[in-house]
């Protein structure tokens, strides 16, 4: 498959480098798929991404600089969610158009929905770690986790969603 190939089945928006990888001919098998189930792979992969960046953070901050669990899991989170903002309007909700007009009120969504999900990991963090002392790394994995799923939902529902408003805005 070339990138031919690649623009005639994607005839909704521009390929990106995703689809260029996968239009190559040792990952020509598994495109159908690929194009299939995009969104949610995309999403996976910069979710995946963001977690472990999220997790480097929180260790360099908690256990290696030994700052408190909640400002350490603060910290990271201003830094991810920028990181997961861009992803995830360039590469992951691509079928929502992308206009000065939307970026702001995607911004402000997005980040409304992070807090949000910020407040459910902090609750995870303060009672299996500040108040039962489980391993703070374990609590970390599995609260991202939790995370994630609840930000897909968010993202897919309230963030990245067409509507009569977003499609008049086209680029």
């Amino acid at each position: 498959m070339n990138n031919n190939t690649v623009n005639n089945r994607l005839p909704d928006r521009k390929p990106d480098i995703f689809d260029r990888i996968m239009s190559l001919k040792l990952l020509s098998w598994a495109y159908p798929f690929y194009e299939k189930n995009r969104e949610v792979l995309l999403y996976l992969f910069f979710g995946a991404l963001t977690m472990f960046l999220s997790i480097a953070l929180f260790s360099v901050l908690n256990v290696g600089l030994h700052m408190n669990e909640h400002a350490a899991n603060i910290i990271s989170w201003i830094i991810v969610v920028f990181f997961a903002f861009v992803t995830n309007r360039k590469w992951v909700f691509t079928d929502v158009p992308e206009t000065d007009r939307s970026f702001f009120p995607q911004m402000i969504r997005f980040y409304g929905g992070r807090l949000a999900t910020l407040g459910v990991e902090e609750l995870i963090i303060l009672i299996f770690i500040t108040w039962l002392h489980f391993n703070s790394m374990a609590v970390k994995i599995l609260a991202q986790i939790v995370v994630i799923v609840l930000n897909y939902v968010i993202s897919k529902l309230l963030v990245f969603r067409t509507d009569s408003s977003d499609s008049s805005n086209l680029r």
